[in-house]
């Protein structure tokens, strides 16, 4: 018998809402409520919050969790202040990606690591199999924890208003307590996100979600599922484990040299410094259909390469996506030929992003 999917403390509030829930890493999640493109066009216009309590999350604490942490992500993670939060890869020896993080410094030499809802075990069973070579203790917190996306350019004033504390800055976190019917809700606000609009995650206990959920809602913020999610990060521009990340490349490859920091010896450093330096022979680039149809992952690029992801813009009302091209027609302007199940569709490399956040 298959295992029982997951469900996260609002799921009692996704099936009041109406929301079609699909199977997604072992957990029973919302993929839409009212509809994609109204979810996606509220995040734009105002303001909506995902439910993302499927991410994992792993805490790493003792004398040593920084000299870990150093070893283990693809960042500088001692340039990372007291709340302080930085994006980073975890890699493999040959540089291939395990996983994209994002991690918070918080007090108490305690760090706090968002890893994306598939790879939780792998990357928590890496987190422990590293940390045997020292002072150092990993705690797998995804029990404990839920996790609530708001976003869009009313985002923080909605929060805010729930919040005694003035919310923290872009890529910083800080401890908070928010306001509900049922009481008040400790919880560590972020100031990131996943759409290209600002706003601010919530990490809280399970128990206080649904009551942080309501407030939320009655504050003006519009429930948004996965789809809306995906689309969202797609017209960013924003990478997707499974999609442009995997082991088969490195960051570099995938335009994420920028977060790899070779000299900190970290696992891979030493593939992803050899890559760096020769030139990757692909690299991801966006891409925007010139006409009709939509490119979706694994549709061929002509002349080598593939699609990564794709959608129909809700702002742009065209066909956009990211792709693997050969490194010398990954250049902005390029045109590309994209095989959309037979038929050949022309496209063009477009800058990144494709939309500039609205606030």
């Amino acid at each position: 018998m298959p295992s029982p999917l997951r469900r996260t403390a609002l799921f009692d509030r996704h099936v009041d809402a109406g929301a079609k829930l699909v199977e997604f890493a072992g957990w029973e999640m919302p993929v839409q409520y009212e509809g994609v493109r109204q979810e996606h066009m509220a995040v734009r216009e105002g303001c909506g919050v995902f439910d993302v309590s499927h991410m994992g999350e792993i805490e790493t604490s003792g004398p040593q969790a920084l000299d870990l942490l150093q070893r283990l992500l693809s960042n500088d993670v001692a340039a990372l202040a007291l709340g302080g939060a930085q994006y980073s890869v975890l890699c493999r020896e040959d540089g291939g990606v395990l996983d994209d993080l994002f991690t918070y410094r918080l007090d108490g030499g305690r760090y706090l690591t968002v890893t994306n809802a598939a790879n939780h075990s792998r990357d928590l069973e890496w987190f422990r199999r590293h940390a045997g070579d020292f002072d150092a203790h990993v705690t797998d917190r995804i029990e404990d924890l839920a996790m609530l996306a708001v976003q869009g350019p009313r985002a923080r004033a909605i929060v805010q208003g729930l919040a005694a504390e003035e919310l923290p800055v872009r890529m910083t976190a800080a401890p908070g307590v928010l306001t509900t019917a049922a009481g008040p809700a400790p919880a560590l606000v972020c100031g990131t996100g996943y759409t290209g609009e600002d706003g601010v995650e919530l990490l809280l206990s399970p128990a206080d979600a649904p009551a942080v959920w309501d407030a939320l809602l009655a504050g003006g913020a519009v429930p948004a599922g996965l789809a809306a999610r995906d689309t969202l990060r797609l017209e960013a521009c924003f990478h997707l484990y499974g999609h442009e990340l995997s082991v088969d490349r490195t960051p570099i490859e995938g335009g994420l040299a920028w977060c790899c920091r070779e000299d900190t010896n970290f696992i891979g450093a030493d593939a992803v410094r050899a890559v760096r330096a020769a030139g990757p022979r692909e690299r991801l680039v966006a891409f925007a259909v010139d006409g009709p149809g939509i490119a979706r992952q694994g549709n061929p690029v002509v002349g080598g390469g593939e699609v990564t992801g794709g959608t129909l813009s809700p702002c742009l009302a065209v066909g956009i996506g990211m792709a693997y091209v050969p490194a010398d027609r990954a250049a902005v302007g390029t045109p590309l030929e994209i095989d959309v199940r037979g038929r050949v569709r022309p496209a063009v490399v477009h800058a990144k992003p494709f939309v500039v956040k609205h606030n």
